[in-house]
């Protein structure tokens, strides 16, 4: 059963509304438990209306809530809300961010450096040629690609990136995390939730609606450094996730196609209005190592790593490395080791791999290679996996 602040987080997330006096409580009051435990006087200081005080006073369990509680009694299905240290740094920064977020999957992938793909749903030959090949690539280079799951540019670019191995594709859905949507895409839907994450802001059961997709798209937008747009016409949902991204102050990157095409239209009018030019996923990658870095900053305050200086390595253990990275360091061989592996001879979870090997791949002490980790040796420099001074 879920522990008390996540089924109080639930009963949050079930109550709808603004967010902005929900998030309001669990900032006072620092845990979901505390706020629903403050009652309703302080619920009306917060701005929560009538009929929300009225649903969270409710006693027992409705449909909606056991639905929700059964969903999360699942083995790698999380709630994270707007109090969590594990709520994506990069959607604080957006204008509207969702107050809580279901994740099948990974949930330390959201905070991994990605890439939105987006674009039409019904792309010609070359569009899904260019999604699959810049997907390709992106994952290649460790890079996330955050798509919609829809027909077209967003499964290609899944798909692309799912061949590459584990942990390299995120879908932001626009239903609950468990209803297949599209239909047909059942098969796509588990593999993502098997080897990447599955995320929305809705609960468990929420069926497709028109209005929840235009909604969807700022998470998805939110949740990337920068998204591509790889073929859209003039008028069409990538062009609203590419705003929003915008508008959040995310780099905006078109591919330009042949102006006989009218799918090239839209990207053709975002690079007019100042999104850049591209032609290789080269591109994309230089454009946003910078921002990659401020994400790794907050990414290391998250897991509590503190500065430090130059390690030097031969091949050997690098001097200073907390006990979690040393073991981890010791699993490490010269050959490309695999997740499993890691997990085996660590006896640490996937979720706190996944982080720490994302902190060592940016100072310098692993490479990643289809989804395989190895020893980088030499010279590093390192910031996040070391204590503060010597013995520590």
């Amino acid at each position: 059963m879920p522990n008390d602040d996540l089924i109080a987080l639930a009963r949050l997330v079930l109550a709808g509304g603004p967010v902005l006096p929900r998030r309001r409580l669990l900032e006072r009051y620092g845990s979901p438990s505390a706020a629903m435990a403050a009652g309703a006087m302080a619920w009306r200081v917060e701005g929560l209306d009538g009929p929300r005080i009225a649903q969270l006073q409710q006693k027992g369990e409705d449909d909606a809530l056991a639905c929700t509680l059964r969903w999360l009694q699942v083995d790698g299905h999380h709630l994270i809300g707007w109090h969590d240290a594990d709520y994506p740094a990069p959607l604080r920064a957006m204008s509207s961010p969702p107050f809580a977020l279901f994740v099948d999957g990974d949930p330390s992938l959201l905070w991994r450096p990605a890439v939105a793909v987006v674009g039409s749903r019904t792309p010609t030959s070359g569009g899904r040629d260019n999604a699959q090949a810049f997907a390709r690539a992106l994952a290649s280079a460790g890079i996330v690609v955050v798509s919609g799951m829809a027909r077209g540019v967003d499964a290609a670019a899944h798909e692309a990136a799912l061949a590459i191995g584990s942990g390299t594709t995120v879908a932001v859905v626009g239903t609950g995390p468990d209803v297949v949507y599209p239909p047909g895409h059942d098969r796509l839907r588990d593999r993502l939730a098997l080897h990447g994450a599955v995320v929305s802001e809705h609960p468990p059961g929420t069926p497709a609606l028109r209005s929840h997709f235009p909604a969807r798209n700022r998470i998805l937008a939110g949740l990337a450094l920068g998204t591509l747009v790889v073929e859209a016409a003039e008028r069409s949902g990538a062009l609203i996730t590419a705003r929003q991204a915008g508008d959040a102050g995310r780099e905006v990157f078109a591919i330009p196609g042949s102006i006989h095409n009218p799918k090239a239209r839209g990207c053709h009018r975002l690079i007019r209005d100042g999104a850049a030019l591209v032609e290789s996923a080269a591109e994309v990658i230089e454009a946003l190592a910078p921002l990659a870095a401020d994400l790794a900053d907050a990414l290391r305050a998250r897991l509590g790593e503190a500065e430090s200086g130059v390690i030097a390595g031969t091949g050997e253990t690098p001097l200073r490395l907390e006990a979690d990275y040393k073991r981890l360091w010791e699993a490490l061989g010269h050959d490309p080791t695999g997740m499993d592996q890691l997990v085996s001879r660590t006896r640490l979870t996937a979720a706190e791999l996944s982080s720490m090997l994302l902190v060592m791949e940016l100072d310098g002490l692993v490479t990643a290679d289809h989804g395989r980790y190895q020893r980088k040796t030499g010279f590093f420099t390192s910031t996040a996996s070391t204590t503060q001074a010597e013995g520590q």
